[in-house]
């Protein structure tokens, strides 16, 4: 991996332009997440045209895939130059990759609080944790909160979940409590990868509620159980919600073969050494290509059984980060990362697919938002959202499969020491306490400040920001 001051070594970046307000923001960076090899004939994208179609989309069913702090352009097919993702490569070349896709926190739990329920983080009290870090009565999802997997499964899908969870701790907190049938996997946000240790007493490897005990790798863990899923799928007589979240690449710094690291890490972490799996003192840029391009592997195996069961062509497939890549990542050109408000932290690779229903080779600079994807899927489902807990993101459906721009709307953000929104190509920030104003589309490094230059710009979306905010939970003193 070069450094990240560098620009990629990929040709052809080129500029696109899509009618609407709505797409916005990268302009001669159009790339900016890193566009696809322009000179390889393989990756030769068009700008996104949706296929206009007569009558409704079919019920399909909902495959959501979620890497843990992958970069912005840590995957080929998004720029890296030197990690090689061949099977989410494949994957984007037979859908849509979109350029200006957010994640709606800036890091973990918050981000899934917002997929799962729909909603920003900031409207129940767990999605104020940033992110979870321990059991608490009042950090996670409630149970009588809907969310995605209640609201599909009440619509006769049926709804299963693997890898990390992070909603939320037991007796509490479970995705069983919120809407899935079934689950396997952790609780915790960050966990070894052998010992499934994340706190000094905090064992993580459970199915459903119940703990379980099995010392392989676990990317290797959540594979097998995620073809076990796929494939009970196939004998069911229903459509289904699978949500599938890896917790590769997230630290520690662990590959296939790295069980003495683990060991010496759980053997200071049972010391009670804290923090230790933060691997502060550990990882480096092979450890981390050899870590990505172990996931792109285990996805393009789930893939495969999806394909050889038959379920591909009927079967929608998100692949996404959860938020912006940490130290090791190569987020090129933004600036920032995992934790942060600049484009870095919250600028995630989102691929689409659906074989049949969505064009191949596909690339797509309209801003999406987490929650779009939740009312995206609801719709696609025909599923009413629950209208005592109305819905902040904003269905995709007819932008993808009719071709309509996306309705002009804020994307905000807010973390307990920053706030953010974005206004076309305009992004109003508070970051170490100082507002601050970018135009996108002519500084995606978030360089030139025109807070001074622009006051009235710079008032007017601070005003929107604070008109969200004030429909929010405060942060606890």
């Amino acid at each position: 991996m070069t450094d990240q001051t560098s620009p990629p070594r990929v040709g052809g970046l080129r500029r696109r332009t899509l009618a609407g307000a709505a797409v916005g923001a990268l302009g001669a960076s159009a790339a900016a997440a890193g566009t696809a090899r322009a000179s390889d004939s393989t990756y030769a994208e068009q700008p996104f045209r949706a296929v206009a179609r007569g009558g409704r989309v079919p019920r399909p069913n909902i495959l959501v895939i979620i890497a843990d702090d992958l970069g912005a352009a840590d995957l080929s097919v998004y720029g890296s130059p030197e990690i090689k993702t061949p099977n989410l490569d494949k994957l984007a070349k037979s859908g849509v990759r979109f350029t200006q896709s957010y994640s709606a926190g800036a890091v973990c739990s918050p981000t899934r609080f917002a997929l799962y329920t729909g909603r920003h983080p900031g409207r129940t009290a767990g999605g104020l944790q940033e992110p979870i870090g321990a059991p608490s009565a009042t950090a996670g999802i409630p149970g009588e909160h809907p969310t995605l997997g209640s609201l599909l499964r009440d619509a006769g899908y049926s709804t299963s979940m693997v890898g990390k969870w992070h909603g939320g701790f037991l007796p509490w907190f479970s995705p069983l409590k919120s809407g899935w049938d079934y689950f396997f996997g952790n609780y915790s946000g960050g966990l070894d990868y052998f010992s499934k240790y994340y706190a000094k007493d905090g064992y993580d490897l459970w199915e459903g509620e119940e703990q379980v005990q099995d010392p392989r790798y676990y990317t290797d863990i959540i594979t097998e159980k995620a073809i076990e899923v796929v494939r009970r799928n196939a004998r069911q007589n229903q459509p289904w919600l699978f949500n599938l979240n890896f917790t590769s690449p997230h630290w520690p710094w662990e590959g296939r073969g790295d069980k003495k690291v683990s060991d010496e890490l759980t053997a200071r972490l049972q010391a009670g050494e804290q923090r230790v799996l933060f691997h502060t003192d550990g990882g480096s840029l092979d450890k981390y290509r050899e870590m990505v391009e172990d996931l792109d592997r285990s996805i393009g195996k789930v893939l495969a059984e999806l394909k050889r069961t038959g379920q591909d062509r009927d079967t929608i497939v998100l692949f996404k980060s959860d938020n912006g890549g940490e130290r090791f990542s190569y987020n090129w050109p933004f600036t920032g990362e995992k934790g942060s408000l600049n484009e870095g932290g919250i600028r995630i690779p989102t691929i689409l697919s659906w074989p049949g229903q969505l064009g191949g080779k596909q690339v797509d600079d309209t801003p999406v938002y987490t929650t779009d994807w939740t009312a995206t899927f609801l719709e696609l489902a025909r599923v009413n959202p629950d209208p005592a807990y109305p819905l902040d993101g904003t269905s995709l459906v007819p932008h993808l499969f009719k071709g309509r721009k996306v309705p002009e709307r804020d994307l905000f953000w807010r973390t307990r020491s920053g706030r953010a929104l974005r206004r076309g190509d305009l992004k109003y920030a508070r970051i170490d306490n100082v507002d601050r104003l970018y135009d996108l589309r002519a500084d995606v490094r978030e360089q030139a400040d025109l807070a001074k230059k622009r006051p009235d710009d710079l008032a007017e979306l601070r005003a929107a920001w604070e008109a969200v905010d004030a429909t929010l939970l405060s942060y606890p003193a």
